[in-house]
């Protein structure tokens, strides 16, 4: 494989610093690549593509009238992190989590943060996320968010950025774990050779995470992973983790509340439920106290939660922390509860219910990010750059018409990394990446990597699989 001509571009390039001139920490990895013969690379793409798509890794896009179930596309050439780089997010991300969950704690319950004037009673009240059924849980060592997803992206200058945070119901970790696979299949010696972390334990420090909720007294708690059920976009990871784990997955319709127990429905008879890992948004979870037209979820088992006879993972009312209006004030949390300076500074955030925010936006929506504050899967967005004249029109209206809904961020000229596109050129595609972290109570634990997701159109800054990203290998370096 030949990599000398490759160009960075006007762009942070995660790999090169300059035409042929690979960034120090990465000149290993290049000259193993190198080493490839031509041709050599385009057939182990190939071939990692077939065994993904044999392994079942796949995704739905419910919007696709050529059919739902789609394999995530992936690419061979890794995306690498520097031991130096990984040491400040792990440190970061550490930081952010641990004001987070106590942001939610506070939040449902003496508000403190909202007394002292840190952030606006009616940014909490109107979010979509703040679930008053919630208000007053204490759920087990005070831990609501054990899984979280936190989107980070590189500017032009190098500098890192959190793009967004997922603390309900974060997705993406089988892919992870499953391109590592692929590779190691493929590459069998060059982790070894290269001094890439591992990340195939994570499914053993989820299950610790998830145990580590049960009460101490029991010896066997019984943990399982609730599932929507199979036509969920991500019911391929929702059965691959509960596989990984050992553990059982279920549907809302497996589990019902006998005696204020929660009890899965097994052939010999109900059997207690300790913990659920639910894969399940707030509003589905319990028809008693939220939808009551859902079919998904249990009777019942919101007040087995208040009681504390089962834990659930992550906790409900996570959402109004992922709520992109309350993301803007997550600096002002780290320095309300922990005394400290953001490491990880956010990505500037215009709020639109702001006057001079507003102003600002609308007349400045060409060169804006705009986003809806409750999309995900990069829905509900405005591309400024890439926008119509109309589309800026149609957005502006919706800003008019519910500026709360609205934040907008300059655009990011996301990092890149080389990709092999078309049958054997190699070209600079836009990623972003998501680590996973997992909050323990007494510590929290940061996965090595994680999911780089690229934008495989060109010049496309939309990352998300459901708008035509794909996914990379994330290499950590060691040293």
């Amino acid at each position: 494989m030949k990599l000398d001509a490759y160009d960075p571009g006007d762009f942070f390039d995660e790999l090169f610093e300059d035409v042929g001139k690979p960034r120090p920490f990465a000149k290993r990895s290049i000259d193993w690549m190198q080493h490839l013969e031509p041709g050599e690379l385009q057939r182990y793409q190939e071939a990692a593509q077939i065994a993904l798509f044999k392994l079942g890794v796949t995704f739905n896009v419910y919007s696709d009238d050529r059919g739902i179930e789609k394999v995530f596309p992936f690419d061979i050439i890794p995306r690498l992190v520097s031991a130096r780089d990984w040491e400040y997010l792990e440190r970061g991300l550490k930081q952010r989590i641990a004001a987070l969950n106590l942001f939610l704690n506070d939040v449902y319950n003496d508000q403190k943060i909202v007394k002292d004037g840190v952030v606006p009673e009616h940014i909490i009240q109107s979010a979509p996320g703040f679930l008053k059924p919630c208000i007053g849980l204490k759920p087990p060592t005070e831990v609501w968010c054990h899984i979280t997803g936190t989107d980070l992206v590189r500017d032009r200058d190098g500098q890192w950025y959190v793009l967004e945070d997922n603390l309900r119901v974060p997705s993406g970790i089988s892919y992870v774990l499953e391109n590592r696979r692929v590779m190691k299949s493929t590459f069998p010696g060059a982790f070894q050779t290269l001094a890439v972390q591992p990340v195939d334990d994570y499914p053993s420090h989820l299950l610790e995470t998830l145990l580590g909720l049960a009460p101490p007294q029991l010896a066997q708690p019984t943990v399982v992973v609730l599932t929507p059920g199979i036509y969920n976009s991500a019911y391929y990871e929702h059965s691959f983790l509960a596989q990984q784990m050992g553990v059982e997955l279920v549907e809302g319709r497996d589990l019902v509340v006998i005696d204020g127990y929660l009890q899965m429905r097994t052939t010999k008879g109900p059997r207690r439920v300790d913990v659920i890992y639910r894969r399940l948004d707030d509003d589905f979870l319990d028809p008693k106290e939220f939808r009551s037209d859902s079919l998904l979820g249990v009777p019942g088992l919101m007040e087995v939660y208040r009681s504390g006879r089962v834990a659930l993972a992550n906790a409900p009312g996570t959402g109004v922390a992922d709520d992109k209006v309350v993301y803007a004030f997550v600096p002002e949390m780290i320095r309300y509860y922990l005394d400290e300076d953001p490491i990880l500074p956010n990505v500037p955030t215009y709020l639109c219910w702001r006057d001079k925010d507003r102003d600002h936006v609308l007349q400045n929506l060409e060169s804006l990010v705009v986003k809806s504050a409750n999309e995900a899967g990069g829905y509900g967005m405005l591309v400024g750059t890439q926008s119509t004249p109309e589309e800026r029109e149609a957005f502006a209206e919706k800003i008019i018409a519910n500026p709360r809904n609205y934040i907008a961020q300059p655009t990011i000229c996301l990092s890149r990394v080389p990709t092999l596109v078309g049958d054997s050129e190699v070209a600079g595609r836009h990623v972003d990446l998501r680590p996973y972290i997992l909050h323990r109570g007494d510590d929290i634990y940061v996965q090595p990597g994680g999911l780089t997701r690229v934008a495989l159109k060109e010049g496309s800054l939309v990352v998300n699989s459901s708008q035509g990203g794909g996914s990379k290998d994330t290499w950590v370096l060691i040293n």
